[in-house]
């Protein structure tokens, strides 16, 4: 496991909770370290901050996806706007947690990351003729491009990297919303319906009592 944090005492606490759960933990403070060790390799997953010296977390992402590594990241960032969310999943981040955050909450995406792996990604995802290309932040549905808000956007591209999948309201709150906000609960279905307009109802199904699955 490898955790690039510039704060020292977070790093720190980081280090010994995961090593307490039987990690083998790697520490970089800085953006060029953190590459640095990935390009070493013989990690399962990474931890990032966004705000780093020398490269930002951001760049550090694109950086390494660029290189086809595709080992799973879960980015760590004291910015909690649905921009700054959607441009850490769009740089090709798996997952995204905002600080403060839980530790038991941290423990639980890690886990869920690694169990889903790192399959090869390409550059550009699709579900059938609707792709998504997160470098260009383009939308196209039968090779025509979709225009979407950034919410609408967040949305989809978490749902795309799972097609076929189904996601629960629950997940989709709490990683397309900030789950620490006050978010109504009709908030998911509301932008649902968003996106079916703009997609096609037929290509995202409500799976009664389960949630939501992007067809393929």
């Amino acid at each position: 496991m490898l955790v690039v944090e510039d704060e020292a005492r977070l790093a720190a606490a980081l280090q010994r909770g995961l090593q307490a759960e039987g990690f083998v933990v790697d520490v970089a403070g800085t953006g060029p370290a953190g590459l640095d060790a990935v390009r070493g390799g013989g990690y399962d997953a990474m931890i990032l901050d966004v705000m780093l010296p020398g490269l930002s977390g951001y760049e550090l992402v694109r950086r390494i996806r660029a290189e086809e590594r595709w080992l799973p990241v879960l980015m760590l960032s004291a910015k909690d706007g649905e921009y700054d969310q959607a441009d850490g999943l769009d740089c090709g981040a798996d997952d995204y947690l905002t600080k403060p955050f839980s530790y038991v909450v941290l423990l639980a995406r890690l886990r869920a990351l690694l169990r889903r792996g790192a399959p090869q990604r390409p550059a550009v995802l699709s579900a059938g003729d609707l792709s998504l290309d997160p470098a260009r932040r383009r939308v196209t549905l039968a090779g025509a491009e979709v225009a979407l808000t950034a919410r609408e956007y967040a949305l989809l591209a978490y749902l795309i990297r799972r097609p076929g999948e189904v996601v629960s309201k629950i997940e989709l709150l709490d990683h397309v919303w900030d789950a620490s906000l006050d978010t109504a609960p009709n908030a998911v279905e509301v932008y649902v319906g968003y996106l079916r307009r703009k997609i096609g109802r037929d290509r995202l199904e409500t799976v009664r009592g389960a949630g939501y699955r992007l067809t393929t």
